[in-house]
């Protein structure tokens, strides 16, 4: 397995899709920061997929939507892969891949300069001293509002009722526009074509195996 990883970090290398700078590098100025235009070739809305891991998101709105540009942020370059080389096979120029920690987004993407975020099946960090790590915690949808459009929209897709929850009544105590907030997906939508029912990460096969009904929020962060 570890030959495997390090067979996809060089493989990750040679993607010019894919971009990979160290922290230090982000924090002095990422170069693409305010140019992703310039990355893309076009001035097409950019949409982020925080925690994107294989990237099942980020390749399929892609591919539905290719007036749009399309970035997924992790981590875990060794998950990346899978996506990185799909959006390679498929000859894909809307789609690209930014291996980085989610709290430096704002050194990564100037203001405004993002239409939309998806975070998909976070990690819920349910125990209290993790807080400051659920990527919808007050601090973190400050960040947020420091690269979004006044109106771009955030998409929060999860198995996490706790998440869910929180997340909703962080947006109430901020005074943020909640435009949706579904507690199962599959008893909202009847188009089964749509976006949200038939996109599956690996995570939500998993869930949904466990007969776990799957949660959304749409909300603003820039207030009423």
């Amino acid at each position: 397995m570890a030959r495997k990883k390090l067979e996809r970090f060089k493989e990750n290398e040679s993607f010019t899709h894919v971009i990979e700078p160290s922290r230090e590098e982000v924090v002095a100025g990422l170069k693409w920061k305010g140019k992703w235009s310039e990355f893309f070739g076009n001035d097409n809305p950019i949409v982020l997929e925080l925690g994107c891991g294989k990237g099942e998101y980020t390749v399929a709105m892609a591919k539905e939507f290719p007036e749009k540009n399309f970035i997924g942020i992790d981590i875990k370059g060794a998950r990346i892969w899978y996506g990185a080389t799909e959006v390679k096979e498929n000859n894909m120029n809307n789609a690209g891949f930014l291996r980085t920690q989610i709290e430096l987004l704002e050194y990564c993407f100037a203001p405004e300069e993002v239409s939309e975020i998806w975070i998909t099946f976070p990690d819920p960090q349910i125990k209290y001293k993790r807080v400051k790590h659920r990527l919808t915690n007050p601090e973190f949808i400050k960040r947020y509002a420091k690269i979004l459009k006044e109106e771009g929209l955030m998409h929060l897709k999860t198995d996490s009722e706790f998440l869910h929850g929180y997340t909703h009544g962080v947006l109430q105590i901020l005074g943020l526009p909640v435009y949706k907030a579904w507690h199962d997906i599959d008893k909202q939508i009847n188009d089964k074509n749509n976006l949200l029912h038939n996109v599956r990460t690996h995570y939500e096969g998993l869930f949904r195996e466990k007969g776990k009904p799957i949660t959304y929020i749409q909300f603003g962060v820039h207030g009423k």
